[in-house]
């Protein structure tokens, strides 16, 4: 007897609607999820972060225990918000003693000189501002002649390669600028010897010393010249951070930097690197929002 197969139409109907059904959800929910990833992608792109820390350091005047520094690096010519009104805001509630600006202010690929003067124009206007370059001002040419003077021109301490006196409350510390090698010198591996030679000229050591460089991956020079408070920039965060490991990649540090960003100690030195606040060869950041970085000094001798 021949087999006989019996099938049910409207269930088979209904098993491929129930089908459609579920490719449709599972289209919805990717939707979603790329839409949102690429949300918070942008959000974390344009929405600044204040990082904080306290430097803790027996030989700083005790006149300075408690003094604020914000420290802006690596703003590449970004904007936030119109003419940097959230960066201006953020610095206006923090009301630090100092600015200091740790390099690439200005893009050496898009440069803006107007846009970075406007902006160090009203940060002057919050606090004492102190500058130094970064490889992008170096790559700049001609047009960081026009930056630097107009930042002379708006009372910023340009230090290149100079030492000045910071006095508070009848007490003194040293505020050292090194300019950025590539001034001098494009080879990364001489770097390092280069800003040796400039801190055996500039450093005595006969006072507490805040040392701008916009090069954190050399640390051991600065430790080794027992510097006590380094503020760099430069390795935006490693671009790419992941959970537990940190930053992925670093100009002049490669894969997975030694030095990408935050506090870093050995003996009486510590240095602080900022994430910084723009991009430039790499347009996008991934887990790694702009920062403003502040700091508060405290003595800590007993």
């Amino acid at each position: 007897m021949p087999a006989v197969f019996d099938f049910d139409i409207p269930d088979m109907e209904k098993m491929m609607q129930n089908r459609r059904k579920r490719k449709r959800v599972i289209l919805a929910l990717l939707l979603a999820a790329v839409a949102g990833i690429t949300g918070w992608m942008i959000w974390s792109n344009v929405s600044l972060q204040v990082s904080r820390y306290t430097v803790q350091a027996n030989h700083l005047p005790k006149a300075f225990d408690g003094f604020t520094i914000a420290q802006i690096s690596d703003l590449h010519n970004a904007e936030f918000g119109k003419d940097n009104e959230k960066l201006i805001g953020i610095l206006q509630d923090e009301k630090p003693d100092i600015i200091a600006i740790t390099g690439d202010l200005i893009d050496s690929d898009h440069t803006d000189i107007e846009a970075a003067l406007s902006f160090v124009r009203q940060a002057t206007e919050i606090a004492p501002c102190y500058y130094v370059t970064g490889n992008h001002e170096a790559w700049s040419g001609t047009q960081y002649e026009e930056l630097k003077a107009g930042l002379q021109a708006l009372g910023v301490f340009v230090l290149e390669d100079e030492a000045a006196v910071l006095e508070y409350h009848g007490a003194a510390v040293s505020v050292i600028g090194l300019n950025d090698p590539d001034f001098s010198e494009r080879d990364n591996a001489l770097a390092g010897s280069i800003l040796n030679t400039k801190l055996t000229e500039l450093h005595t050591q006969d006072r507490f010393t805040i040392l701008l460089s916009h090069r954190p991956e050399h640390f051991g020079v600065y430790r080794d010249h027992n510097v006590g408070l380094v503020l760099s920039g430069h390795a935006h965060g490693g671009q790419f951070r992941l959970p537990l490991v940190g930053g992925v990649i670093a100009p002049d540090q490669g894969l997975f930097p030694e030095y990408d960003a935050g506090l870093y100690t050995d003996g009486d030195t510590a240095m602080i690197v900022s994430r910084g606040l723009g991009n430039s060869i790499l347009p996008v950041r991934f887990c790694n929002r702009p920062e403003i970085v502040m700091i508060e000094l405290i003595n800590s001798a007993e």
